[in-house]
């Protein structure tokens, strides 16, 4: 173990050894760590930390934000840079820090069929799968390196996904499977590899970061969905210029990130892809590089005169790499092309373009925020056609928080609940397949490594959330239920003729979601029993019987993040 941790001091000595003066402090706390990313939200809601930061664009920066030293030693009693084994400084003076990261694990198991969102590194999976993410962290003047991979194990068992006696439907899913890559599941045995997980290097100035990064991003004040980006997929390789906390000017605060990344594909196939139809294939193959180009913008501002009220926008633009020609590609800022949509522009129609725009209103005083995010899928629209038709490719989030004072100071009820949209309302958009994260040219569509970059239940899928929980310090004890329509587009495309409400493809949810301290193990839990109805939109087959019952199955996950803090 010593011999590992001289390696790491040489390795990173080395690598910042040109870094001069004050210290970044520039680590993170990655999207989805066990129990400490939902707990800073809470702190801010209760006026604990900095409240003009907007929680818009993360990851955060608690070491900015909260105002500690290490950004996962809240309350200063793991890190001892003189003292501890695990922890120490280096350099001239001592001006070097290195860090142990959290100790991350997180198993989830699916008894009957793939389940989970905002998971990262996990993939759709019966069985057990496991993540386990170790981490270093050094800083030497402005520079830090922040190395923690992702090493997955999934069992990656069989299951009954789209169900080939859907024999009159299949044509018709595959309008959708032959514009994403979204695979049912992940080859035909067990699943192992090894992401560069939350990882960075990054040079720090002030209360800017200039670096390179495979880190999830969060875009938009979304707790359960982002329009744009989530980590529902691993985090991807990307080029950043972000600020680590408010840039507070005379007019009020700002926030903001501006991304370059690179995006893969997979080579799973969908379920059945050598189904044909008089003698016509349903699956038509994707080119085989489907590696893309991804470049986004976030901006968020907070009003000096309005304290709590937080403005936002995002974009990001994706296209093929080899489709990349200009500037126009390689930043979202220069790429409307406004115009009619049912004008073919082939220097548009190239590109796979998302916007939105979004607020937060915090009260720390009343511990209670609401939230909103409003995206259209596309940016070229003129202003007088989105005027006239609002909800033309929009989807949208909006959801609230609120942590009641129970009688034991320091113990809350958190009553918290959030709806997603993103099924589209218009006829003509769910005919011509205007779909979210699907594309007629970006046929892999909005993914990276076969999972969707925005909301994890897919193209035009909705959800309705609630959730309650009694809530003391890093301890939470919460109970809720969920409700999600898959594919809402599809049904209307398939079944718009027989408007049969048994094809509707809807989940129930119900959670217990725990989590705990002990001693320096953090622990989260999610146990979920899922009630589906119609399972894949489809009907039993049962020529005898005049009501035929929906395909309705159950199915029981279990989700278990452990986080050990090194002292």
């Amino acid at each position: 173990m010593r011999q590992m941790l001289q390696v790491f001091r040489f390795l990173i000595f080395g690598f910042l050894f040109f870094g001069m003066g004050k210290a970044a402090f520039a680590q993170s706390v990655p999207v989805g760590t066990p129990v400490l990313d939902d707990y800073l939200r809470r702190l801010q809601l209760l006026g604990k930390i900095d409240s003009t930061a907007s929680w818009m664009v993360r990851p955060v920066y608690p070491t900015e934000v909260a105002g500690v030293e290490n950004g996962f030693d809240l309350d200063s009693s793991v890190v001892d840079l003189d003292n501890s084994f695990f922890h120490w400084r280096f350099g001239k003076e001592g001006k070097g820090k290195f860090l142990t990261l959290p100790g991350i694990y997180k198993v989830q198991y699916n008894s009957t069929y793939a389940f989970g969102v905002n998971d990262g590194a996990f993939i759709p999976n019966r069985g057990f799968q496991q993540v386990f993410s170790p981490g270093v962290y050094a800083e030497y003047g402005k520079f830090s390196l922040q190395l923690q991979p992702e090493l997955l194990i999934a069992q990656n068992k069989d299951y009954i996904g789209f169900p080939i006696e859907h024999q009159a439907t299949i044509l018709f899913y595959y309008e959708y499977m032959n514009r994403i890559d979204m695979p049912e599941r992940f080859g035909t045995g067990s699943f192992v590899k090894l992401y560069g997980g939350q990882s960075s290097f990054r040079f720090n100035l002030k209360e800017y970061s200039l670096g390179i990064s495979t880190e999830n991003l969060w875009w938009g004040p979304g707790r359960r969905n982002s329009l744009l980006l989530g980590n529902n997929a691993p985090g991807f390789l990307h080029f950043t210029f972000n600020t680590r906390k408010p840039v507070k000017t005379a007019i009020g605060s700002f926030e903001g990130q501006v991304i370059s990344g690179f995006l893969k594909s997979t080579e799973y196939l969908p379920p059945w892809p050598d189904y044909n139809i008089q003698q016509n294939p349903v699956y038509i193959p994707k080119r085989e590089n489907g590696n893309r180009y991804l470049a986004g913008l976030v901006l968020t501002y907070q009003p000096k005169w309005v304290p709590g009220l937080f403005l936002g926008y995002g974009s990001v633009n994706h296209l093929y790499r080899e489709d990349v020609t200009d500037l126009a590609d390689a930043l979202p800022i220069f790429n409307g092309r406004k115009g009619p949509s049912n004008v073919y522009d082939p220097v548009r129609d190239k590109r796979q373009q998302f916007s939105s725009g979004f607020f937060r209103w915090l009260s720390p005083q009343g511990h209670f925020e609401f939230y909103g995010e409003y995206g259209t899928r596309g940016n070229s629209r003129k202003l007088e056609e989105f005027m006239t038709t609002p909800e033309q490719g929009r989807a949208f989030t909006f959801g609230f928080a609120h942590l009641m004072n129970l009688k034991k100071p320091g113990r809350y009820l958190e009553i918290s609940s959030e709806m997603t949209l993103s099924g589209q309302t218009i006829r003509e958009e769910i005919r011509q397949l205007r779909t979210w994260y699907i594309h007629d040219h970006v046929r892999h569509g909005y993914t990276h490594q076969g999972q969707v970059l925005g909301i994890g239940n897919g193209p035009a899928s909705n959800q309705l959330f609630f959730g309650v929980a009694w809530v003391e310090g890093l301890k939470k004890i919460g109970l809720q239920f969920e409700r999600i329509e898959y594919n809402n587009d599809f049904y209307y495309y398939r079944y718009e003729a027989s408007k049969d409400w048994r094809n509707k493809y809807v989940d129930l949810v119900f959670t217990l979601a725990p989590e705990w301290r002990f001693g320096d193990f953090l622990l989260s839990g999610k146990f979920q029993y899922v009630s589906t109805l119609n399972y894949k939109w489809f009907l039993e087959n049962q020529p005898d019987q005049y009501f035929v019952p929906g395909y309705d199955r159950k199915n029981f996950v279990g989700q278990i993040g452990l986080t050990y803090l090194f002292r």
